[in-house]
């Protein structure tokens, strides 16, 4: 009897690992898609017979500490998000090579090592400032004049006088605090302004010269005085206290002329219905003309080798290839698919705006993510708040910003 009872327990024990084994654990950064992506997860499940598991870090919490914490765990996920080099390079050793794979064929933006195949991409993203063309109507100004820095400081200034008459808060709503974890808004996509506007795609001169401790006077002087402009103008409490939500909730309910945010916020903004037109003007720093928004995948899923492998391509082969995932990456999460195989077109403001102007071939490289570990968000995000809460101004900004770049070839 008691081999039988240990036969028993030893074979449950199998059944259990087995079982374990065949669960597929993803790790995201999208707290905005994580409804939607659960939906999704549960629907794969219904299709496949394939549990899925979906853990997401992002938004106030940082995913990159979500990310090590999973890791550490004991049970790795099978999928998680990398974004860019730093993070490439610090998991690469776990990151299997997906060359073969059916989703491979249908894009140019998957994430390469080499010959290798490593990273499939998310979606394409794009940012720039999107405007309530409404109240731009209402304050005669045409978004599409929008194309430097002097135009926008005679837009804002006009909407700060006619803010009674307009009924706003502040002209633009955007977010810099450290605490609401907000740091990745100033010290990685504003930041890649800097880096990238006004030049060809895949041109590195400025990060390059950032990774070298360096960067462009003129350049980055007329860049420290955009960021100023657009605190200037950002409501002080918002800057330094709001969230993701706060920081929408502003914009959508009319009280923002400007949002400076993502496409990756439409499935919470199309939740508030705000009753306006929306789209993309440029983030155009320069005193020159710069007409074009930033525009690129900002992350792919990778796969691990050590997990459960085939699995896991087998649930982005179906993502990228059947009728359910692009439903799920169009219509639900409101993303822009890299694949072409994907024909739907997204509805949404932000995406449609996106989609327009990179059909149109005015679209600005991301390199943020090339900068070290943890360098934007952790090193530059809190000089931007000093900034935002007036602790310091703008000219003590742009010697703080230069040091803590300097600090990198050290």
């Amino acid at each position: 009897m008691k081999k039988l009872v240990a036969l028993a327990l030893t074979l449950a024990l199998v059944l259990m690992s087995v079982g374990a084994l065949a669960d597929l654990v993803i790790c995201q950064n999208k707290v905005e898609i994580t409804t939607q992506m659960e939906a999704y997860a549960k629907l794969y499940e219904e299709k496949t017979g394939v549990p899925v598991k979906v853990i997401t870090g992002g938004g106030s919490s940082d995913y990159n500490t979500v990310l090590k914490a999973e890791m550490q765990s004991g049970r790795e996920p099978d999928i998680w998000v990398i974004e860019g080099p730093s993070s490439y390079e610090l998991w690469k050793d776990k990151i299997a090579d997906q060359a073969g794979a059916d989703w491979v064929q249908y894009t140019a933006a998957a994430y390469m090592d080499g010959d290798k195949v490593v990273g499939f991409p998310v979606a394409v993203e794009g940012y720039g400032m999107a405007y309530n063309k409404n109240i731009l109507d209402k304050a005669g100004i045409d978004p599409a004049t929008l194309t430097n820095y002097d135009a926008y400081a005679a837009a804002f200034e006009k909407l700060d006088s006619m803010k009674d008459e307009l009924g706003l808060d502040m002209v633009v709503s955007m977010v810099a605090g450290t605490v609401p974890g907000m740091t990745w808004v100033t010290g990685l996509h504003n930041f890649n302004v800097y880096l990238t506007v006004g030049n060809e795609r895949n041109d590195t001169t400025y990060i390059d010269q950032v990774l070298a401790g360096k960067v462009d006077p003129e350049r980055f002087h007329q860049y420290c005085q955009y960021v100023a402009l657009l605190f200037k103008y950002s409501d002080p409490d918002m800057l330094i206290n709001g969230t993701q939500d706060s920081q929408l909730a502003a914009f959508a309910n009319g009280k923002a002329a400007f949002y400076h945010q993502g496409n990756w916020m439409d499935p919470s903004l199309v939740a508030l219905n705000p009753d306006f037109e929306i789209a993309y003007a440029p983030h155009a720093f320069l005193h020159e003309d710069t007409d074009g928004i930033l525009v690129n995948p900002p992350s792919w899923y990778v796969v691990n080798e050590n997990g459960n492998k085939d699995e896991a391509i087998a649930y982005l082969n179906y993502l990228a290839t059947s009728e359910d995932g692009a439903n799920y990456m169009v219509n639900e999460a409101a993303m822009v698919p890299a694949f072409t195989n994907v024909t739907l077109a997204p509805a949404t403001p932000l995406s449609k705006s996106v989609m327009e102007w990179n059909a149109a071939g005015k679209t600005y490289d991301w390199q943020q993510y090339k900068l070290p570990d943890g360098f934007g968000m952790g090193t530059l995000g809190p000089i931007y708040e000093l900034l935002a809460s007036g602790a310091i101004d703008v000219d003590a900004f742009e010697a703080m910003m230069i040091e803590a770049i300097a600090g990198i070839a050290k």
